[in-house]
C-alpha cells in the first residue's frame, strides 16, 4: 500500500526498531497520528530527553543520568562482589529480583568471532582497570546461556582467575513451572550439571 510521505516515514522509523514488523510498525504510526498534539510532543521531548541527558557510567558502563551511577554510587552496595551482564537490560533484570546486593558490569556484548566481535571489543579492559584498583573479591559471569554467552563466560574464567579473584558463573537450568519433554538438551545438561543435595 502505498502511504502519504510523513506517514511512510514514520511507519520506517517504527519498523527499524527491534522486534517491530511491518504490521506493528503501521499500528504504531496511526495511534501516534490518532494522539493529541501535547501527547505527541510529549513522546518526542521523552525520546530527545532520554537520548540527551542518558549516558553510561564511568565505572560500571551501566545505562545512568549520571556518573558514578546510583548502584555505583551507593554505600550499601557490596564492592567487594561484582556481577558482570551482557547488556544495560541484564542489569535491570538482576535487580527486579532484589536479591543481589553486589555492583555490576556492564560488556555491551558478548564474544562472537562469527560476527566479528573480540575481547577488544568488549568492556574487558575496563573491567580489569576496576579490579586493579579494588578489593574485589568475587566476579559473577552472569552471561546469557547461549554459545556467546559460554564462550565469553569461558574467556572471562580465563582471564580473571590469575589475579586471585574468585569467579562463579551463574547456574543454568529448568524453570520453574516448565516440562522436561520439552526442554532442550543443553537446559536438561546445564540442569543435571547443576543440581544440589536435597535437603
Amino acid at each position: 500500500m502505498q502511504y502519504i510521505a510523513p506517514l511512510a516515514k514514520l511507519i520506517e522509523h517504527f519498523r527499524a526498531l527491534p522486534g517491530i514488523g511491518s504490521k506493528t510498525a503501521v499500528r504504531l504510526a496511526y495511534h501516534v497520528l490518532d494522539m493529541d498534539a501535547n501527547q505527541a510532543k510529549a513522546l518526542a521531548s521523552a525520546i530527545i530527553e532520554a537520548k540527551e541527558k542518558i549516558g553510561y557510567c564511568n565505572v560500571c558502563f551501566n545505562l545512568s543520568d549520571r556518573s558514578p551511577c546510583q548502584i555505583c554510587a551507593a554505600e550499601s552496595r557490596d564492592h567487594t562482589v561484582i556481577c558482570v551482564v551482557e547488556q544495560p537490560q541484564d542489569v535491570a533484570a538482576m535487580e527486579r529480583m532484589r536479591d543481589f546486593r553486589g555492583v555490576y558490569h556492564v560488556l555491551h556484548g558478548a564474544l562472537s568471532p562469527l560476527e566479528g566481535v573480540g575481547p577488544e571489543d568488549l568492556r574487558i579492559k575496563e573491567l580489569l582497570g576496576r579490579l586493579s584498583g579494588t578489593k574485589t573479591e568475587e566476579v559473577i559471569v552472569a552471561t546469557n546461556p547461549n554459545v556467546e554467552g559460554e564462550a565469553t563466560a569461558m574467556y572471562l574464567a580465563r582471564l580473571l582467575k590469575p589475579l586471585g579473584v574468585k569467579v562463579t558463573r551463574i547456574a543454568h537450568g529448568l524453570p520453574i513451572g516448565s516440562d522436561l519433554e520439552y526442554a532442550d538438551e543443553v537446559t536438561l545438561s546445564k540442569a543435571m550439571e547443576n543440581r544440589r543435595e536435597m535437603e
